[in-house]
């Protein structure tokens, strides 16, 4: 329900809401294949997400947009930190399990684009297969380059993690944890976090502080990726819908080319260069961390390929399930009206 001005109503339904976007739409940032504006969709509250950017990024006076902001950001961090280190390392010792449900999640998402363009217009057709054609090169451009895939992370990386997770988190059908394993910082990005919820445990100040620097700098990229994009995506919604959202399919499903399973850490070579220092001898190549280890597709054994396509089509369904929650919720295309 909205106010005569086009703003939703302020009741503890709509905060409830928020509340629930904001815990799936941290979730999803965290797991690659998993969109986060797809996971506001489905919590009906993508359109008032959008407009309160909006309204936050002019800096509204108005406290509405603030509250709703914060009952979607606080689940979603407290999510973020809580669950990371979990993620990370069921991603990093069980690759093919992970990476096939992953795989399901995206898929089942690409209903929810499509009821959003049915009838698919030619000109979305045409931006569906670009930005198709363009994932699909991305993921052979990162075949080429595995050892790409865990890089350290660095400042300047993890503020651009940080500015491509926030687009996610704007952009339903693309995802945050999937752009971040394509530009080489997923994991930097769940050890910085992990490393600060640890530093806080310990209770040790020095530790605290150099932890912080990392997330400091994800923390500003979020801010200006949230910011930006949520006003772009507002404006190529109202003005070229169809396009922007046969975009969006194009993305979601072109992404499933990077998501290959079986693929396996290996030592690297002796005289390969990992992270910037030549691997000299094995006992040094053993030494390197599983993170840091380039990776090899192998022949995958018939019950990995079985239970590989039962977690696929389980992914799927339940991609499918939180999709369908959002069906008869908030029209997906912003008011025009200010918040």
């Amino acid at each position: 329900m909205t106010t005569a001005t086009g703003r939703p109503q302020l009741n503890p339904l709509l905060l409830g809401r928020c509340m629930i976007g904001g815990i799936l739409m941290g979730l999803a940032n965290l797991v690659p294949g998993i969109s986060g504006g797809t996971m506001l969709l489905a919590a009906g509250v993508y359109p008032t997400f959008v407009e309160s950017v909006a309204a936050a990024t002019t800096l509204s006076r108005k406290l509405q947009p603030w509250l709703l902001l914060a009952f979607i950001a606080v689940p979603a961090v407290l999510a973020i930190g809580v669950l990371a280190g979990t993620v990370r390392d069921i991603v990093l010792e069980h690759r093919w399990i992970a990476y096939s449900l992953f795989i399901g999640l995206t898929l089942g998402g690409a209903p929810t684009l499509w009821r959003m363009l049915k009838p698919m217009p030619g000109r979305a057709g045409i931006a569906a297969l670009v930005a198709f054609v363009a994932m699909v090169a991305l993921a052979i451009l990162q075949e080429s380059q595995p050892s790409s895939s865990s890089g350290e992370g660095g400042l300047a990386g993890l503020f651009i993690a940080g500015f491509a997770g926030a687009a996610a988190m704007v952009l339903p059908g693309v995802s945050g944890g999937y752009l971040l394993l394509v530009l080489g910082q997923y994991v930097a990005v769940l050890d910085a976090i992990d490393a600060f919820k640890e530093a806080i445990r310990a209770g040790e100040l020095n530790s605290i502080l150099q932890s912080a620097w990392p997330l400091l700098a994800i923390g500003i990229g979020v801010l200006l990726g949230v910011s930006l994009v949520s006003n772009i995506m507002r404006w190529l919604l109202k003005h070229h819908r169809d396009v922007t959202l046969g975009a969006l399919l194009g993305l979601l499903l072109g992404a499933v080319a990077g998501l290959w399973p079986f693929r396996e850490a290996v030592l690297p070579d002796v005289g390969s260069m990992v992270r910037g220092e030549v691997v000299e001898t094995v006992a040094d190549a053993e030494e390197i961390e599983l993170k840091y280890r380039p990776t090899e597709s192998y022949e995958p054994s018939l019950g990995q390929m079985g239970f590989s396509f039962l977690l696929v089509i389980g992914g799927g369904i339940s991609s499918l399930l939180v999709g369908r929650l959002g069906k008869d919720g908030d029209d997906p295309t912003p008011s025009t009206a200010a918040v």
